[in-house]
């Protein structure tokens, strides 16, 4: 004959389960005699507000915002394509470049912003301390200065 299935972490599991179910019960009928002694019924109806929180109040109808279905757009928006209205061209200048390593980093002169700039973006040979124009193009890690050229 066979052994009983029946382990010692298996039965112990088995009474957690069943005392969690007569707690859970336990409290649930201590909620229902409190409702009824206090007179609470809850909130009978849930509206939700104009700031997005639930009230038992309904809204006013005059601040009812009408919306077309057609309106409503399901998903992620189409990217536009944005012009820019700003000259892509920016002055700066030079705060640290290694010519061994092949990079360094430009100040812009109006938002005082850093931005990282490699020996293949150049287009004039550059030190520290020169003034550039340079243009932005987005990098794996921000920002970078490219068609870097001495003023």
């Amino acid at each position: 004959m066979g052994r009983s299935q029946q382990t010692f972490g298996k039965s112990e599991r088995e009474k957690k389960r069943l005392k969690k179910r007569e707690e859970k019960k336990k409290k649930m009928e201590a909620r229902k005699l409190d409702a009824k002694e206090n007179g609470k019924k809850g909130i009978e109806f849930a509206y939700v507000g104009y700031d997005g929180q639930l009230t038992d109040t309904p809204p006013d109808p005059s601040k009812k915002i009408k919306v077309k279905a057609k309106t409503i757009e399901l998903g992620i928006p189409k990217k536009t394509e944005e012009t820019e209205v700003f000259n892509p061209v920016r002055k700066g200048t030079v705060s640290f470049f290694d010519h061994s390593k092949g990079f360094g980093f430009i100040i812009d002169s109006e938002t005082q912003e850093k931005f990282f700039t490699h020996v293949s973006g150049l287009i004039d040979e550059i030190s520290e301390a020169n003034k550039v124009l340079f243009e932005l193009e987005k990098g794996q890690k921000g920002m970078n200065a490219v068609r870097v050229k001495l003023l």
